[in-house]
């Protein structure tokens, strides 16, 4: 009986092995498909990257060369371009010299006939008369009076400070002067030399920018 039973647990055993192996081998088979067809899925998406990247590539070696072969073309239109404008200034310089010079040469020309003509003839009485004349020497002129210099007029007096003005002292705008008036500061004295009470209000506006340099821009007014 123990026998018979031992048969029979092995024969279950081999049986479990068996469906072990066969299920195994299923498993194994399913994992290379599926790494087969990831390897499959990555070859398809990596080719068109790999296209594109080498169109790229082209695309853009096409463009540099198009860029060199426009650049040389207009660079070498620019020095063609400046070498006919060089030879026209200088044939433009050369004729309107030429020009220059002759029309200077006609003036100079007729200039000296009209003097020509137009310088007086001495007569021999006018000459005698020349030579026998004495030169006699210019009387002095009295020196002309400097006028008197004209007194400066007298300065302006200043206008005097408005020392309601709160927006004189440098750092207080309109708006914080506003506000020192609402609380009771509607002088620059009161900043200039506050008084206890003053200092407490003028405390309200320590977060101003500038507020620790208000009493000495102040005293610069009063």
């Amino acid at each position: 009986m123990a026998k018979k039973a031992k048969q029979n647990v092995d024969k279950i055993v081999k049986k479990v092995n068996k469906e072990f192996e066969k299920t195994s081998s299923q498993i194994e088979g399913l994992v290379n498909d599926a790494l087969k067809q990831f390897d499959s899925l990555q070859n398809q998406v990596q080719e068109p990257v790999r296209k594109l990247l080498k169109e790229i590539d082209e695309l853009r070696d096409r463009e540099m060369k198009r860029f060199h072969e426009e650049f040389e073309r207009r660079l070498e239109e620019f020095h063609e371009l400046q070498s006919s404008i060089l030879e026209r200034l200088g044939v433009a310089s050369k004729e309107a010299g030429e020009e220059v010079k002759k029309l200077t040469d006609e003036v100079s020309k007729e200039a000296s006939t009209a003097a020509k003509k137009s310088a007086p003839k001495k007569t021999a009485k006018t000459a005698s008369k020349a030579k026998g004349a004495t030169s006699k020497p210019a009387a002095k002129k009295p020196a002309a009076k400097k006028p008197a210099a004209k007194k400066a007029p007298a300065a302006k007096a200043a206008k005097p400070v408005d020392k309601s003005d709160l927006t004189l002292v440098k750092g207080i705008g309109p708006a914080t002067a506003k506000k020192m008036k609402d609380v009771g500061i509607t002088s620059i004295d009161q900043i200039a030399n506050p008084s206890a009470e003053d200092q407490e209000k003028l405390k309200a506006f320590s977060n101003v920018k500038g507020y620790s340099q208000f009493s000495a821009e102040a005293k610069k007014i009063s």
